[in-house]
C-alpha cells in the first residue's frame, strides 16, 4: 500500500478527519537515520502526525514543524512538513535502546517530561507558534492535548508504527478526528463510543486497513466524505548551496580555520543524513563570499 493521506469531512461537516499510511516514508527515516526499534517508532509516530497536519495548511509554501524536547533518553526530535505530503524529521539520539513496557517499544519511557512546540510558517511576519507539556510521550496523547489546549479543537488523535522481526518497518500511519463547534451531541456520543471500541492503529494498518477503510471505522455509523486524497512521501530540500549558505553563517574566522587545517569538510543535513563534501578550494571560495558586502 502506498504512503497516501486522506482528507475527509463526515456528520454534515461537524467532523473533519485526516488519515495516513505512512510506511515507506517511516523506513526511509530509519534506513536514512540508522535508528534503533525505538526511535523509529517515536520518528514513525511524529512524522505520521506531522504528514496529516501539514495537509491541514492552505498553501503550497506554508511550513509546518513539530519539535519534542525532553529530559529522556531519546533528547528530543522535530519534524518538518508542508501542504503538499512532504515531509522530513531526525531524531537527536537515534541510537536510544529502552527495555519493552507491557510488551511494547517504550516510547513514553524514550521521551520522558517536555514540551510539544507546533510552529506554522504561512508567509507571514511572525510564524505561528504553540507550545504544551508532553503528557505521556506517546506523541498521539500528546498531539491530542495540543489541539485542546492550544487551538481549542476537540481531537482524537491515532498514530502507530509497527516493526518487523528484523527492525525495519512493518507498517505505520494515523488518524487524526476533529470536532466542529457545531457538532451535535448525538455526534459526540457516536464518536466516542466509535474510538473508545477501535483497534489499535497498527492492528487496523496490519489488517490492510487503507486510510479510508481507517476512518469508517473511526467513523462508524456516519455518512463520510471524502474530499481529497494526495501521496505522502519522505522529502528534503537540502543542497550543497543550502549548506554552503550554513557554512558561510558560521562566520569567517572558523571558516578560515577549516582552510588551514587542510583537510576536506563533510557536512550533514540533520534532516534526511546526507553528507555534503567541501575541498579546501571550495571552503577558499566560501571564505571569499564571506568578504563580500
Amino acid at each position: 500500500m502506498k504512503d497516501t493521506i486522506v482528507r475527509a469531512v463526515a456528520a454534515d461537516a461537524q467532523i473533519r478527519a485526516f488519515a495516513a499510511v505512512t510506511t515507506d516514508l517511516t523506513e526511509e527515516a530509519r534506513v536514512r537515520h540508522h535508528t534503533s526499534p525505538i526511535a523509529t517508532a517515536a520518528l514513525g509516530r511524529l512524522l505520521a502526525g506531522g504528514v496529516m497536519m501539514g495537509s491541514m495548511m492552505k498553501n503550497p509554501e506554508d511550513v509546518l514543524t513539530l519539535q519534542v524536547k525532553c529530559e529522556g533518553p531519546i533528547k528530543g526530535l522535530t519534524v518538518t512538513a508542508d501542504a503538499r505530503g512532504h515531509v522530513k524529521g531526525y531524531v537527536n539520539n537515534p541510537e536510544v535502546m529502552l527495555p519493552p513496557k507491557n510488551g511494547k517499544l517504550d516510547v513514553g519511557g524514550a521521551l520522558g517530561q517536555g514540551l510539544l512546540s507546533v510552529i506554522k510558517d504561512m508567509g507571514l511576519k511572525e510564524p505561528y507558534s504553540g507550545q504544551v507539556a508532553l503528557q505521556t510521550g506517546e506523541i498521539a496523547e500528546d498531539m491530542t492535548y495540543y489541539f485542546a489546549a492550544s487551538e481549542q479543537i476537540p481531537s482524537s488523535v491515532g498514530l502507530g508504527v509497527l516493526m518487523n522481526r528484523d527492525n525495519t518497518v512493518r507498517c505505520a500511519g494515523g488518524f487524526i478526528v476533529q470536532v466542529m463547534p457545531f457538532a451535535e451531541e448525538e455526534v459526540l456520543r457516536a464518536l466516542e463510543k466509535n474510538i473508545a471500541g477501535l483497534k489499535s492503529v497498527t492492528a487496523m494498518l496490519d489488517g490492510g486497513h487503507s486510510p479510508e477503510e481507517m476512518l469508517s471505522q473511526v467513523l462508524e455509523g456516519m455518512e463520510v466524505e471524502i474530499t481529497d486524497t494526495l501521496p505522502a512521501a519522505f522529502d528534503c530540500n537540502c543542497s550543497k548551496e543550502r549548506i554552503e549558505k550554513a557554512i558561510i553563517s558560521i562566520g569567517k574566522r572558523e571558516i578560515q580555520e577549516m582552510i588551514e587545517d587542510g583537510k576536506p569538510i563533510e557536512v550533514k543535513c540533520h534532516f534526511c543524513n546526507t553528507a555534503y563534501e567541501f575541498t579546501v578550494d571550495e571552503l577558499r571560495r566560501i571564505l571569499e563570499k564571506c568578504g563580500r558586502p
